[in-house]
């Protein structure tokens, strides 16, 4: 998905497709993060 919004944006020069484009790029390096925290929890299960 990125790559697609990305070539859109390239090829049009449209700042809501570039906005789009970096939304999706945030939430891309957010994910990540909440599955560590989720394996840290399983790894060490608060009581």
């Amino acid at each position: 998905m990125l790559d697609f919004t990305w070539k859109v944006f390239s090829q049009t020069g449209n700042i809501d497709t570039y906005l789009l484009f970096k939304e999706l790029e945030q939430e891309k390096r957010e994910i990540p993060g909440n599955q560590e925290e989720e394996l840290a929890e399983i790894d060490f299960p608060i009581s």
